[in-house]
């Protein structure tokens, strides 16, 4: 059993640009004291951050070159096409990689990228930056046939930190009351959860003893 953290422990979780945490935070918050350190990494550092430990673990985009790190998939983001709001592409509820063609696209998000967009060029990104981004001179319509991104938690093979493991329980849905994590939670000063009263149900008709006949 690994060894419980001690009472300052913090755990650093980084997140490329778009990523909301604000579900997984609140439920760490409710069942641990240990501080949950957020930070928003560049897509081009995301491994950088794991690899240097200047971060426990990091929501990434997938692919990244998993040596010596674990990658938990966890959703798909439909990618849209980033416009300035007077561009044609902008009269559209969506478009296709067809109707983009003719237009100069690109895919790497930085502030000259964004310049180009202003410009007339189109940046294909998940729909989660841009909206996380959302600017009035700039508008996004869904790619219908542009490949989906995915969105990963990655950590370290060789991580030793218990918070970790805590983490990716309520990431993948682990309840408060788990075994795999108690141990470390009391240790932690982890808030007491109450389990859940039974309830009876009623029988069903088909259940039910029949009465006797008077």
């Amino acid at each position: 059993m690994s060894q419980p953290p001690p009472a300052d422990a913090a755990l650093r979780v980084g997140h490329v640009p778009g990523v909301t945490l604000t579900k997984w935070r609140t439920r760490w918050d409710e069942r641990l004291t240990a501080r949950l350190e957020v930070v928003e990494v560049a897509e081009a550092d995301q491994r950088r951050v794991l690899v240097a430990g200047d971060v426990d673990l990091c929501f990434v985009r997938l692919p990244i070159d998993r040596d010596g790190l674990h990658a938990i998939p966890l959703y798909e983001e439909v990618t849209v096409a980033w416009v300035n709001k007077d561009h044609p592409v902008a009269a559209y509820d969506e478009v296709t990689l067809a109707d983009l063609a003719d237009e100069t696209v690109l895919t790497e998000l930085d502030a000259v990228a964004l310049d180009r967009v202003n410009a007339g060029a189109v940046l294909l990104v998940p729909m989660s930056v841009a909206r996380s981004a959302s600017r009035r001179d700039l508008a996004h319509r869904p790619v219908s046939d542009a490949p989906p991104t995915s969105v990963a938690l990655a950590w370290r093979v060789d991580t030793e930190n218990p918070l970790v493991e805590e983490f990716i329980g309520i990431v993948r849905g682990r309840t408060a009351n788990s075994a795999r994590t108690q141990a470390e939670r009391a240790a932690s000063g982890a808030k007491p959860t109450k389990p859940a009263r039974a309830r009876t149900a009623a029988p069903s008709p088909a259940n039910r003893r029949p009465r006797r006949p008077r």
